[in-house]
């Protein structure tokens, strides 16, 4: 009789388990790029997930290489030796002219590392009406062959999405103001 319940429990807890193992490596990267007609700037937000991050940091020796352990939650140079990985791994041409944002910062939100950058809008900015932008997610690709990069571009409810996994070429389109 005892067997039989140890049987179920581990039936029953099986999965939970399964879970949490699967829930650790996510393979997937979220940037989202709106123009911001207020500030005139161009703002680009890149969402990772904390332990994605920290392996990526491990397995590529971003940064520091005395971080054999990085940790993006309690140290400031970890999530900054991944923001310049992110910065590096991400094109973004406008007008047909290759830019490199400025980074702006980082931050955790739960279970993900954000990585802000941003760029000043073209001349003419918002008010002269959309840019070309030309853009190219490769955030991880180089750590997991299964690694999804989503670009969202603009704001509101219709932004357009691009994904991006490794070797893709890059997408282009218009960022509205």
């Amino acid at each position: 009789m005892l067997r039989r319940w140890l049987m179920l429990l581990a039936l029953v807890l099986a999965p939970l388990g399964a879970g949490t193992a699967l829930a650790h490596q996510q393979k997937f990267a979220i940037t989202t790029i709106a123009a911001n007609p207020r500030t005139g700037m161009i703002e680009i937000a890149h969402q990772v997930p904390v332990h994605d991050a920290e392996h990526a940091l491990v397995v590529q020796k971003t940064g520091n290489a005395d971080i054999h352990t990085p940790d993006i939650i309690g140290s400031e140079d970890s999530r900054e030796a991944f923001a310049r990985y992110v910065a590096r791994r991400f094109l973004l041409q406008i007008d047909g002219e290759v830019v490199i944002p400025d980074l702006v910062g980082s931050e955790i939100d739960g279970g993900s590392l954000w990585v802000y950058q941003e760029i000043p809008m073209p001349a003419g900015g918002p008010a002269a009406g959309a840019v070309q932008l030309r853009v190219n997610s490769q955030i991880l690709t180089d750590v997991w062959a299964r690694q999804e990069n989503r670009v969202n571009i603009g704001a509101g409810t219709s932004p357009v999405t691009f994904v991006f996994h490794a070797g893709d070429p890059p997408a282009e389109t218009l960022l509205k103001p």
